[in-house]
């Protein structure tokens, strides 16, 4: 029999692979981003609605951290527009390449949030990772906005979730969770609704074609909304439980492994990249890996010292 602890481990895995394909399906979908993420947020925050009021969990907040959630709604919705944005511009490589550089902005923004002082490797390893960017921009041109538009999806990950690192310390997850989503959906909504009234093109906002979704569309939305962001989110909180902060780093970082080779195994050729690429991406992954690795060895050298 498995222990708790394997089981947790590999359930992770398993979340993460789940991760790595939602780029795969961002790149299924023939919706361009904004409506993709629109009805994504939608569809996910009722299922996590659902889910609430099946676990009969309270949905009242304290009215100090409505404010935060608000801004963090609205941080995921713009990061999810560029992520989707980025995949439809380049592809799911370069995307998820550039995604992993999430770890370096956190490490930049950290001290900020949390008033603590700057590492010096961490400086060191910044500078790794520039590198690692120079060479991707420098053998990937035609692919410019997009890698400009990961590097941004990145940048507003690593705030969002330190950003819900302070959240998720005084509310439940998945309450958090439900109104994150339903706010990026209502601002989503708003720029729509301004577009319809305002827009200069009669196909902007919410248009005939907005709401026109193919079959397979549909699937693959209900799948996006339903397994990997509900499923996924209310999971890894509950195995996160029985795994150390290295072993959740470490695994995390997998998730532009498993994206790019289900990329490669769904798309092809389509997803093959100049061997500089790999380099580049290769620089990026390890630093943020060596990046995890420094920190809980750190924090494990803070922790005081059992008595013989």
């Amino acid at each position: 029999m498995l222990s708790d602890k394997v089981k947790a481990y590999l359930h992770f895995h398993f979340i993460v692979f789940i991760w790595g394909f939602t780029a795969v399906l961002g790149a299924l979908i023939t919706l361009d981003a904004v409506p993709l993420v629109w009805y994504r947020m939608l569809l996910a925050s009722g299922f996590i609605f659902l889910w609430i009021k099946w676990k009969k969990k309270n949905l009242k907040l304290a009215p100090g951290r409505i404010k935060v959630m608000l801004i963090a709604g609205v941080v995921i919705a713009v990061h999810w527009l560029t992520f989707f944005g980025a995949i439809k511009v380049s592809n799911v490589s370069i995307t998820l390449a550039l995604l992993s550089t999430g770890a370096f902005f956190t490490s930049i923004l950290e001290p900020i949030f949390y008033k603590r002082k700057v590492i010096w490797y961490e400086i060191l390893l910044g500078i790794v990772v520039i590198c690692g960017l120079y060479i991707i921009f420098k053998v990937e041109t035609e692919y410019v906005l997009g890698i400009l538009l990961a590097l941004l999806s990145a940048f507003l990950s690593s705030v969002f979730s330190l950003i819900n690192g302070k959240l998720a310390k005084q509310e439940d997850a998945s309450v958090i969770s439900f109104y994150e989503l339903l706010t990026g959906a209502g601002a989503i909504t708003v720029y729509l609704l301004f577009l319809s009234f305002f827009g200069n093109s009669s196909s902007s906002g919410f248009s005939t074609e907005f709401f026109n979704v193919s079959a397979a569309d549909w699937i693959y939305l209900f799948i996006l909304a339903s397994f990997c962001t509900a499923y996924a989110f209310i999971a890894s909180v509950a195995v996160m439980r029985h795994l150390s902060p290295y072993t959740i780093m470490l695994t995390i970082n997998l998730e532009p492994v498993y994206g790019i080779l289900l990329a490669f195994w769904v798309f092809g050729s389509d997803e093959a990249m100049n061997p500089g690429f790999y380099y580049g991406a290769a620089i990026i992954l390890i630093t943020v890996i060596l990046n995890g690795f420094l920190k809980t060895r750190r924090k494990f050298k803070k922790l005081p010292k059992a008595s013989s």
